[in-house]
């Protein structure tokens, strides 16, 4: 390996100085980039940090206050219904208390009557 380094670090120090180095890069340029263009392209005004904030904060509130709104409405829905419910079934059970009640006088009065 080193028998390998010694001729090429040679080479590289007996290289006269007018020769240019090899790893030197010329600057070029192809001819579309040096053409200037025709028609610039219109300016676009930029959005700043504190208008575009604003409208994202807008815009998330109003996105979540949608939907609180119309989970609240589902809700309100749903124990409505509910609530519906138990109105019939309570309307129901003093229905039968008050039949109940009605059959036991009847049958009060028919025993008084008796005796």
């Amino acid at each position: 390996m080193s028998s390998r380094l010694v001729p090429s670090a040679l080479r590289v120090c007996s290289r006269p100085a007018s020769q240019p180095k090899r790893f030197a890069r010329n600057f070029r340029t192809s001819p579309p980039s040096l053409e200037t263009p025709s028609a610039a392209l219109p300016l676009r005004k930029p959005v700043g940090a504190f208008r575009g904030g604003i409208f994202g904060f807008l815009l998330g509130t109003t996105l979540a206050s949608a939907g609180t709104y119309y989970y609240i409405l589902d809700e309100y829905r749903v124990s409505n219904e509910l609530l519906t419910e138990d109105i019939y079934a309570l309307q129901a059970a003093v229905h039968n208390v008050h039949n109940y009640v009605s059959s036991l006088e009847e049958k009060m009065d028919a025993n008084q009557k008796k005796k």
